[in-house]
């Protein structure tokens, strides 16, 4: 899997993620789903940020 694609997935993980809680909130559904959903967002963030920079590091390599 190439780096390109591996970025790809993990951005597109946080959208999902992002979109889904967003829903959520908006058509009024529970509050702990929607804290949990955010919570989930944050953490694939950072796992996102960490595979930018692996896959920025291992092309410098």
């Amino acid at each position: 899997m190439s780096g390109n694609t591996v970025v790809l997935v993990a951005c597109l993980a946080v959208a999902v993620i992002l979109l889904l809680g967003l829903a959520n909130m908006m058509r009024g559904g529970d509050a702990n789903l929607s804290q949990r959903l955010m919570r989930l967002r944050v953490l694939l963030q950072f796992v996102a940020i960490l595979v930018i920079m692996g896959v920025a590091w291992w092309r410098s390599a």
